[in-house]
């Protein structure tokens, strides 16, 4: 299952902190959750800028974040690393994404 990320852990850079975010992604379905919440966020923030429903705008933060807490509470059994590295996280769902999108997932998560 997935690893908990109960032990404070300090990162230097990013580079340092991606290899545990995706440790935290173990699990296919989570990972999935991850990019379709992702996905969805970025279809609702077009959607709002495009037809000026402004007011819908925090249905993105729902969707994109309501997923992948979904993920990790009922598939990956941890805590999302979103708690503890807001920013990180934020920036290692982007690179998950574009890492999956471009087909090099497997080879950067790491092996069991």
């Amino acid at each position: 299952m997935g690893q908990s990320n109960s032990t404070e852990q300090r990162f230097q850079s990013f580079a340092e902190f991606y290899p545990f975010y995706l440790a935290e992604h173990a699990n296919p379905v989570c990972r999935a959750l991850h990019y379709s919440g992702t996905l969805s966020a970025i279809a609702i923030m077009i959607w709002c800028l495009s037809s000026g429903q402004y007011g819908y705008l925090p249905l993105a933060l729902l969707a994109g974040y309501g997923q992948a807490w979904i993920g990790h509470f009922f598939f990956e059994h941890n805590k999302p690393a979103t708690f503890q590295y807001p920013l990180w996280s934020f920036m290692g769902d982007w690179v998950m994404l574009k890492d999956w999108l471009t087909g090099r997932i497997k080879q950067r998560l790491p092996k069991e």
